[in-house]
């Protein structure tokens, strides 16, 4: 399979991005194994940006009136951009492209480097 395949096979689901990393050749390809590595540390990011979320809507339910609506508006705000990112993410690696996020496209680069 094409590199740039498997790379964006990897953002489907994070089952791939791991099979990827566990199996050769797909192992020793550095760009199938940056755009694991992202895709699984964008899934941790998106459950802690989850935890965030859920934590700030307990707090903003003891608004009275308008804090039901803020809940309702972060949630959807908060979900939008994830997937937002993610449709970017796969996008640009079905297009063969190394696109790296911010801070976790550092840490899956540095991290895919040795095998």
């Amino acid at each position: 399979m094409p590199q740039h395949i498997a790379a964006g096979i990897a953002y489907l689901i994070f089952v791939p991005a791991l099979v990827f990393l566990l199996t050769d050749p797909y192992r020793k390809d550095r760009f199938v194994r940056f755009h694991s590595i992202q895709c699984l540390l964008f899934c941790l990011a998106c459950m802690a940006l989850a935890v965030v979320v859920r934590l700030a809507s307990l707090m903003l339910l003891l608004v009275p009136l308008v804090g039901p609506l803020l809940v309702l508006l972060l949630t959807v705000l908060a979900a939008l951009a994830a997937l937002f990112t993610w449709i970017v993410l796969l996008v640009k690696a079905f297009q063969g492209e190394r696109f790296a996020l911010p801070l976790i496209g550092d840490w899956a680069e540095q991290y895919s480097g040795a095998v």
